[in-house]
């Protein structure tokens, strides 16, 4: 369904008891944050907030989209897989042999819906601009500052336009935008990203780049912005495709350039010139559960801001999942399964991004095997597909489990691995956020083949060795004193795997401690070791893993073990990574190592203090509790 303007979602959700009111004056700077962070985390999302009483004019409506329930009726669906279907329907629709007139006429019917869907331009102004600002000033928005070590007040939901200036194509994308000035912020566009590579046009031009950034309005707006979406593809194609009804934009009043949609809550209008020096930009509580480290960013002047007389200002906070971030993740996991299926990988059956993954880091591909070397084929197929280029380790199985379960998922996967032919490493381009790459932006690269082999992929000098169903813990970190614990605990379920938390103290030690473990005759049979550092609980599976995966370059940190077996030129085989913190005196890395993020002690105390005034029901302690002692220090960044 079309929403008309971001108040009828806000109706929406309030009707469907999805949403909660807060009339408690709550602060911008920090608070607003710590409450959504302990809400977000509750079962299945919390509910969506409308904070009223900010100290600005505007109320500020967060955690919208932050359930699957609430991610489904943003994009006006039932069913996240019944868009799906949509997709692979019309696909298989416009691929099928059109072999009489009557196969011919029945296409126009949904050629005439294609058309439908296309983003229309009309005259006029839009209820976007009702009230135009006689003098732009951000300083009375209600932006959030949302981390105690963010560079300041980030705008963390903005729909960004910019236009080719060579082709007039436009882009809508979303990147973060600190505010320095009333009228002026970062503009935080990566160089992978579509309208870094107009920028770099506008420079080469030595032009101006009009940009105009929209807040509110259709939520499917917001959604599309960070859709996946192939270069010179209209984001508003895609929102008028799932809202069924084509958007409508009106022209920027300063920036007439870039057209904008006419039910936005807010515009920013406003330029970038290429020529200017750029800012320090950050550091930013990011998606990682990571700090991003300061970088200079082009800065984006600010020639005009607009809003609906009714306008919302609509946020978000990222930080340590799960956050409302990972379902917007699995929206466009199932969205983009189907065009994955139908144009680059045929054999796929469904896909899997973990929230401890955090997008990139972690995905499972589940296909249908036919022949030796399919893995193989889909890892480098997905690896060149999109935003599918930051992977970082991509699970591939079969159909013999559902990848949905990740029990069953991790039993069947581990029974047909063998670690020292069945990972496969490489390197590319990596998200610049991976702060575990040796250099921004280009790191290494994993795919576990996890499927049931042929005969063609078998090395029959490898032997299969019974795995443990526990070990001697106690035993091993008397052994081993710089070991402060092992979780044991998947040897139990059939999966061959332990992890190690280590306090390092010498270059080399996470693999020098590999070869030794994998000496025990106890761990014999145990095929995967994953080092975190001492500070983490690798009690907590989902929080272990999710620290693992943020810490790992694949190539670098892993280490491949051929253990000679009984039987001459024989071997077992086995691997341990390293998921621990990197820094130059230990591990020769060169770049600075962010911290977690984790709320200040003040903030917590106050929205402790008011947690009964906010009415959202049983009191829930901060999350940023659990993981104080894991901080490396006051500063968001280790400098080494």
């Amino acid at each position: 369904m079309a929403y008309k303007n971001l108040r009828h979602f806000i109706e929406k959700l309030e009707q469907e008891g999805e949403l909660l009111r807060i009339s408690t004056f709550v602060d911008p700077k920090l608070e607003i944050a710590e409450i959504t962070d302990r809400v977000s985390k509750m079962p299945g999302g919390g509910k969506a907030l409308l904070f009223e009483n900010t100290g600005y004019d505007f109320p500020v409506l967060i955690n919208s989209m932050g359930s699957y329930k609430r991610m489904c009726m943003a994009l006006g669906v039932q069913e996240l897989d019944d868009v799906t279907r949509e997709i692979e329907d019309l696909f298989k629709m416009l691929s099928k042999p059109k072999e009489s007139i009557l196969d011919k006429l029945a296409m126009l019917p949904k050629l005439g819906q294609f058309a439908s869907w296309m983003p229309k331009v009309v005259s006029g102004k839009g209820s976007c601009q009702e009230v135009v600002m006689a003098n732009p000033d951000l300083g009375k928005l209600p932006v959030l500052t949302c981390w105690p070590k963010d560079g300041g007040p980030f705008i963390t939901l903005p729909v960004i336009h910019t236009k080719d200036p060579l082709t007039g194509s436009r882009n809508v994308g979303m990147y973060r935008m600190q505010v320095f000035e009333k009228d002026m912020t970062g503009m935080h566009w990566h160089k992978h990203k579509v309208s870094a590579k107009h920028f770099m046009e506008y420079k080469k031009l030595n032009k101006r780049m009009p940009v105009a950034v929209v807040l509110g309005g259709d939520p499917v707006y917001t959604y599309s912005a960070t859709a996946p979406l192939p270069e010179n593809v209209d984001e508003y194609m895609l929102a008028g495709f799932l809202r069924k009804k084509k958007v409508e934009l009106v022209k920027c009043i300063t920036q007439p350039e870039i057209e904008v949609p006419a039910d936005a809550d807010f515009v920013i209008e406003g330029y970038v010139d290429p020529a200017e020096d750029l800012i320090w930009e950050g550091p930013f509580g990011d998606h990682t559960g990571y700090y991003s480290l300061a970088d200079w960013y082009p800065r984006f002047h600010v020639t005009a801001i607009t809003h609906r007389k009714d306008a919302v200002y609509p946020s978000t906070i990222v930080g340590i999942p799960p956050q409302e971030d990972a379902w917007i993740g699995k929206a466009t996991e199932r969205i983009f399964l189907a065009p994955i299926k139908m144009t680059l990988v045929p054999e796929i059956i469904n896909m899997e991004m973990p929230v401890e993954g955090v997008f990139h880091n972690l995905v499972i591909a589940q296909i249908k095997k036919d022949y030796a070397g399919q893995a193989q084929k889909v890892m480098n197929a997905m690896w060149g597909a999109g935003q599918m280029m930051f992977n970082k380790i991509l699970v591939v199985a079969d159909e013999g489990e559902d990848i949905t379960d990740y029990k069953k998922l991790a039993q069947y996967v581990f029974r047909h691995l063998n670690p020292a032919t069945d990972i496969y490493l490489s390197q590319g381009p990596m998200d610049v956020l991976d702060h575990s790459c040796s250099k921004m932006g280009f790191g290494g690269k994993m795919c576990i083949d996890g499927t049931r082999k042929y005969e063609e992929e078998t090395d029959n000098t490898y032997l299969e060795a019974v795995a443990p169903r526990d070990i001697d813990k106690a035993s091993i970190m008397r052994q081993f004193p710089e070991i402060k614990d092992i979780n044991s605990s998947l040897l139990a379920m059939d999966i061959p795997c332990i992890l190690v938390a280590i306090q390092k103290n010498r270059p080399f030690h996470v693999r020098e401690l590999n070869e030794q473990l994998y000496a025990l005759p106890a761990l014999a049979g145990v095929k995967m070791v994953l080092y975190v550092e001492h500070t983490v609980d690798v009690t907590d599976l989902a929080s272990a893993l999710w620290r693992f995966c943020n810490n790992m370059d694949p190539k670098r940190d892993s280490f491949v073990i051929n253990k000679p077996a009984s039987q001459a030129g024989r071997y077992i085989g086995a691997i341990g990574m390293d998921g621990t913190l990197k820094t130059r005196l230990l591990d020769n890395f060169e770049r600075d190592w962010p911290n977690i993020i984790v709320a200040d002690d003040a903030t917590i105390r106050k929205v402790d203090a008011i947690w009964k005034d906010l009415q959202i029901g049983p009191f829930v302690a901060s999350p940023s509790l659990k993981y104080k002692h894991q901080i490396y220090g006051e500063e968001a960044v280790v400098e080494q």
